[in-house]
């Protein structure tokens, strides 16, 4: 992907505030915002406009919790949340909205009653649906500011296309391992600086290049870095205070304790966006040379065991990474990353005298191996449905699920 940056000067300054003040604030209200009605750059006007906001936040994960926590204690009067997972044991080491309690409920309920607990004066708004072009734009003309939190590339083009079509503006957060990133995009910012999620890329990336926090990990406390940064900008936006991220990217990385800014300038050639479309298909979840490789060359994690148990000779691959290997495997199996299957360095490990079965987590890095070895002559080789998931959960349940 290519980011259109510049370091080049730009508009500089507040914006306009979103929304108008409310009437007035009750003695509850000034009692619980005391602390920001005596900043002069909220007071009274700025908690009255936090009042009357009405903020969507897509994604009740990682980032949508911290941002969920600090938005409702703030003071937004009203937070929208479209969230359709349920809550996992693995969410909870960065998810910190949802309690152990709450493992199996619908993420969406589960953010709703620690929005309540921490303010009722908040009004909150359950779409515990998938967020899908049909319906997008008219969703997000009900609020006056969108945030995304999400994690898989298909649902970033969808936000920001439909905030686009909506004229709203947005605020981005995204994490991996050590590192995140932030910024506004706003399309059609009243001060002519307007940007969206395509000026920085646009394309998305290739499939299988950009692990998702799934397959790659993501160090739990950075949720609260970047979904802080996040909250941030929604208020400053709110109340029309100080310097948004708008034509900026904010580059944090935890290991170095660093945060750097990169401006970021309108694409020359950007289309102009005019339509939601099938954002799966633009942004290739898989290649078109695996899932053509997959197709009549996928067993299931039964289909295996079958496989196993009578006998059949089989070289059954890992190609995740060593660390992953670490947590939980398929005896019997060997690794070999799939990044050494693509570079041609793991071929010479793959046995030629018996049929090849390649794994992964859930069968996308798989499917991208099994192309790969396919065009090296493997031609008997498949790969597993669900990987090393459904085989914990189909056939060895004792194994522990990442």
């Amino acid at each position: 992907m290519e980011a259109f940056v510049s370091s080049q000067g730009s508009l500089t300054g507040s914006l306009p505030p979103l929304v108008e003040p409310a009437a007035e604030l009750s003695n509850e209200e000034v009692a619980r915002y005391s602390r920001h009605l005596i900043i002069p750059d909220v007071g009274m006007d700025g908690q009255k406009r936090l009042k009357t906001a009405k903020v969507l936040v897509i994604g009740a994960g990682g980032l949508g919790s911290p941002t969920l926590l600090y938005l409702a204690a703030a003071g937004v009067g009203t937070i929208g949340i479209v969230e359709f997972d349920i809550v996992d044991e693995s969410n909870l080491q960065r998810q910190v909205i949802h309690g152990q309690s709450d493992i199996g409920r619908p993420k969406a309920e589960s953010a709703r009653d620690s929005i309540l607990e921490i303010n009722p004066f908040v009004t909150v708004n359950l779409h515990d649906q998938r967020l899908e072009p049909e319906g997008a734009i008219e969703l997000f003309s009900q609020y006056d500011l969108i945030l995304d939190g999400t994690d898989n590339f298909a649902t970033r083009y969808l936000v920001n296309d439909a905030a686009v079509l909506a004229h709203k503006p947005y605020v981005w957060g995204s994490i991996y391992r050590f590192e995140g990133q932030a910024s506004v995009f706003w399309e059609d910012a009243p001060d002519g600086r307007g940007l969206n999620y395509r000026d920085l890329y646009p394309q998305a990336p290739p499939p299988g290049m950009v692990p998702s926090c799934a397959e790659g990990g993501v160090l739990g406390i950075l949720c609260a870095s970047i979904g802080s940064i996040m909250g941030t900008e929604a208020i400053k936006l709110i109340c029309g205070i100080g310097e948004p991220l708008l034509g900026r990217l904010m580059v944090y990385d935890a290991l170095d304790m660093s945060y750097r800014t990169i401006k970021i300038r309108k694409d020359p050639e950007g289309e102009r966006i005019a339509g939601l479309i099938d954002y799966d298909d633009f942004c290739g979840v898989v290649s078109t040379e695996a899932s053509d490789a997959a197709a009549g060359s996928t067993l299931t994690a039964v289909e295996l065991k079958q496989k196993i148990d009578a006998g059949e000779k089989l070289a059954i691959i890992d190609v995740r990474e060593p660390v992953e290997w670490d947590i939980v495997r398929i005896d019997g199996a060997t690794l070999i990353p799939k990044g050494d299957i693509l570079s041609g360095e793991g071929l010479a490990q793959v046995p030629h005298d018996r049929p090849t079965v390649l794994y992964c987590k859930t069968g996308i890095r798989s499917a991208e191996a099994l192309a790969a070895l396919k065009r090296a002559g493997f031609a008997d080789a498949t790969h597993l449905q669900g990987g090393v998931t459904a085989w914990a959960n189909q056939v060895d349940k004792s194994l522990p699920v990442y």
